[in-house]
């Protein structure tokens, strides 16, 4: 069903589950570093490539006061994707995959930096591409990112991971009457300022017509197995 997907984890993916008493300190808990790796790997293996936008805000949710230049703090905030492209990278490789960090910023000890060329050719010889550092500019989200990567890329589409089920007419996490969306254009995603993705990220992908976006829950990971395998969980997004 799919060549070619752009996966929009986010930086909670890989830290500690807070609800745990027993949670292991620190911004990475190492079982689920792996478990998102090999749900990487199981992804590929279906014969999909695989580019992966990570999130940040394991380690850097942003300004931590007012007077805080924001340009900067999303600089940091960009540097934190880095970190968990380059941790996740290190558990596809001991799993026996190949990954290779793409970088929107110059840091050649590290990454190598994206292009459009670049990321194509390591996702055509079987590797997964981790594509970091977000769009290499301030006051732009990841998710922002994986449109713009989306796009790039030619992708089919983008699985996005909530802690919810989908896209809802309101907030579930504050009304119990919100509705599932199972259905909305990206007009209607605009119009409705629905916030499970930022407005920009809409119209991006409304502009260079990105067919999809699947918006499901992942805190159960093999949720994405479910969306790649076309079964109709979460919310489909398009044209």
């Amino acid at each position: 069903m799919y060549k070619r997907i752009i996966l929009k984890l986010s930086g909670e993916t890989l830290a500690p589950d807070a609800s745990k008493p027993d949670a292991p300190r620190g911004v990475f808990d190492a079982q689920r570093v792996d478990a998102a790796a090999e749900m990487i790997l199981k992804l590929q293996a279906r014969g999909i490539q695989v580019g992966v936008v990570i999130g940040g805000g394991n380690i850097w949710r942003g300004r931590f006061t007012k007077e805080m230049n924001g340009a900067n703090a999303d600089q940091m905030g960009m540097l934190a994707t880095i970190i968990n492209a380059l941790c996740v990278q290190d558990a596809i490789t001991r799993k026996g995959g190949r990954a290779v960090v793409f970088s929107a910023q110059e840091m050649n000890r590290f990454t190598r930096l994206y292009t459009r060329s670049a990321a194509l050719d390591a996702m055509n010889d079987g590797c997964v591409a981790l594509l970091s550092g977000g769009t290499g500019n301030p006051f732009f989200t990841t998710d922002t990112g994986a449109a713009l990567r989306a796009a790039e890329l030619d992708a089919d589409a983008i699985f996005k991971g909530t802690t919810v089920e989908g896209v809802y007419d309101s907030d579930p996490r504050t009304n119990p009457n919100a509705k599932l969306l199972k259905d909305v254009s990206y007009a209607e995603a605009v119009e409705k300022r629905l916030h499970v993705m930022d407005t920009t990220a809409f119209v991006l992908c409304q502009e260079q017509r990105v067919p999809e976006i699947r918006v499901f829950s992942m805190e159960n990971l093999d949720n994405i197995l479910k969306v790649a395998d076309g079964e109709p969980i979460g919310t489909r997004v398009h044209e």
